[in-house]
């Protein structure tokens, strides 16, 4: 797959890509633009086909790599290594919660999406990056470490478990899957969700370890946008991507796929024109 679209040096935004970086995975073509995708709240299952109709449309090279930032209301997702005993509210109690349970693709096991939480979804080229699945798994995890060391949070990694930790709390939870060289699924931060609502699963299947979010670890929740904005850098850097902005909080979901397609056409078109 390409890698080319718009080349660093260009108007975008965040962190310069990090080509001395140890753990940084840049595109095969070398540093490039990457389109940053604000979405806001949007039910699970229509972010889950829409990563799959953008998952189609990179290999097919009709976006540039992506990175989704989303929201969902109460949400649990199984992967494919969960069990569904862990899982302990009954029908009655996720009702109360207005929350829905979906079996997914995803590596890992149960997990708890909500309001309050940053879900990351990239969905960019890894064969073009060495196709390595544990490393870009680490990278995920070091994204996530160093924007919460930005705001004042020592959080780092907990083996064998995958994820971001403080202590033997976690604070984001991580699934992917690699379909055809291009990842899906992602991370999700507790920046400030209710976490009573983990109190539905056993986090991940790990019975003895527990979960936090920014507003208890820090005592006031953090300004989200300020959260997502070192996120999306610290992954661009390692990822080897600047970011381009798209907003798209509060379109009709039938209508994500096609704006997202727009916009990569046009920075490919506009890629060509400086080609010739």
């Amino acid at each position: 797959m390409g890698g080319g679209w718009w080349r660093t040096g260009e108007a975008g935004t965040g962190a310069a890509p990090a080509a001395a970086d140890p753990l940084a995975m840049l595109p095969a073509g070398g540093p490039a633009r990457g389109l940053l995708v604000e979405l806001g709240r949007i039910e699970y299952e229509a972010a889950w086909a829409l990563q799959r109709a953008l998952a189609d449309a990179r290999r097919a090279e009709r976006v540039p790599d992506l990175l989704l930032l989303v929201e969902h209301p109460p949400t649990f997702t199984i992967g494919r290594g969960g069990d569904l005993a862990n899982l302990l509210a009954s029908p009655a109690h996720l009702a109360a919660l207005g929350a829905r349970v979906y079996e997914v693709d995803r590596g890992g096991d149960i997990t708890y999406h909500g309001p309050g939480q940053l879900v990351g979804y990239p969905i960019i080229d890894l064969l073009g990056r060495g196709r390595d699945v544990h490393r870009y798994l680490r990278l995920l995890e070091e994204a996530l470490i160093r924007a919460l060391a930005e705001l004042g949070v020592h959080a780092g990694r907990l083996p064998p478990h995958t994820g971001v930790w403080v202590g033997a709390e976690k604070v984001a939870a991580i699934g992917v899957k690699i379909s055809r060289g291009v990842t899906l699924h992602g991370f999700a931060l507790n920046i400030a969700p209710d976490l009573d609502h983990f109190a539905a699963i056993i986090p991940c299947g790990i019975r003895d370890k527990g979960v936090t979010s920014l507003a208890r670890l820090l005592g006031a929740p953090p300004d989200p946008a300020a959260v997502a904005a070192r996120v999306s850098a610290h992954f661009g850097a390692l990822a080897g991507l600047s970011w381009q902005s798209l907003d798209l909080r509060g379109r009709p979901v039938a209508a994500l796929g096609e704006a997202i397609e727009a916009a990569g056409a046009a920075g490919f078109a506009a890629a060509a024109r400086r080609a010739r």
